[in-house]
């Protein structure tokens, strides 16, 4: 007995990221994003990401270099959901991706800055899909009414590997390979994921920081620490943070008004055990830098060095934040020392003493 199952793009619409994307590049627009500025302190928000793709969708499903990408990233998410690893194969043989993971505010946007730079891309030239970590989507699991998770990933992944294919299809070579870099803060969630689905050969650099500058920065980031020091969502990583406390069992988000750092921390812990035990610790290539202005400066440098540019490393921004927040400081201590037991049970090494510096 054979079941046919019929599935449409109605079931599985293209993202607007993936339109917007092919309209530009389809066009030879220039791709413009602000993803790589560091000393920014507002919130990227793109509301108008969805009424763009709406508005450039017919154009895009006109053109014969539009349909044919459509094609492909089905074709590509037809073999992720059905396993069919032949298909994947050419893309791990071409390419070598460099994936920057870590929390938010930890200095992975600066990193992958650098990467692009030392392998002679222009930064402002990057698409954000390409480049940062809003796409392609991975969190916790969550299904809803017209929403699964996991499907909504492995659709979002073909997507970014046909633009990977078409934006660098030109690429220069290293060591016979292109180099892609990406900042994958999402990969922690799915870390077998990513780690599949990019080849065994894709390097992640871990970037970890301290939770209280970290927590910090994010406010910062956000608006400023509300005046009465409760817990707000005023952006996607609060959001974050609020979801993934949750999940940790901080169920009294919702029937409390928490202080602002104890929903921080919970995030920030948890998701430094999706760091090791989502599946990204199965990768060989697995380094970690500390935050830190010699430590995430020295790292830049060696991309240069690596990939022969004679060009030096932009200055890395860190501004010290030790004096403030004694008492988070003393609340944030345990949940280090739970990390790093955790990591050193998974057998990878917490650099502890360079965290605690708390730059």
């Amino acid at each position: 007995m054979s079941i046919e199952i019929k599935l449409t793009d109605q079931h599985f619409p293209v993202s607007p990221a993936f339109i917007n994307f092919l309209y530009h590049f389809d066009n030879g627009l220039p791709f413009e994003s602000p993803w790589h500025d560091q000393l920014s302190e507002t919130l990227n928000r793109d509301s108008q990401a969805q009424q763009r793709a709406v508005t450039h969708a017919a154009e895009v499903l006109a053109s014969a270099g539009g349909k044919n990408a459509l094609q492909r990233s089905y074709e590509l998410f037809v073999a992720i959901l059905t396993g069919d690893v032949a298909r994947l194969r050419p893309i791990h043989e071409r390419y070598r991706f460099v994936c920057v993971v870590g929390c938010p505010r930890h200095g992975g946007s600066y990193l992958t800055k650098q990467l692009f730079l030392a392998l002679g891309w222009k930064p402002e030239q990057i698409p954000n899909a390409i480049a940062h970590d809003g796409f392609p989507d991975a969190g916790p699991f969550e299904i809803k009414q017209g929403v699964n998770s996991v499907t909504h990933s492995m659709q979002g992944m073909a997507e970014y590997l046909t633009m990977v294919e078409l934006f660098y299809a030109n690429a220069r070579l290293f060591d016979n390979r292109v180099v892609v870099p990406k900042k994958a803060t999402k990969a922690a969630y799915q870390g077998g994921f990513f780690h599949q689905l990019l080849g065994s050969e894709t390097e992640y650099l871990l970037t970890l920081r301290h939770p209280v500058a970290a927590c910090i920065s994010t406010y910062e980031k956000s608006g400023g620490l509300p005046v009465d020091g409760k817990f707000a969502v005023r952006g996607n990583i609060e959001e974050w943070a609020r979801r993934d406390a949750q999940l940790a069992g901080a169920q009294w988000i919702e029937a409390t008004r928490p202080d602002y750092f104890d929903v921080y921390l919970r995030y920030w812990e948890y998701y430094h055990y999706q760091l090791i035990h989502s599946g990204l610790a199965a990768s060989p290539h697995w380094r970690t830098v500390a935050y830190g202005e010699a430590r995430i400066q020295a790292t830049a440098q060696g991309f240069y060095r690596r990939y022969g540019s004679d060009n030096d490393a932009e200055k890395f921004y860190v501004f010290a934040k030790q004096d403030r927040h004694a008492d988070w400081l003393r609340k944030a201590e345990p949940a280090l020392l739970r990390v790093r037991d955790a990591w050193a049970a998974a057998g990878k090494a917490f650099p502890l003493d360079e965290l605690m510096e708390a730059w």
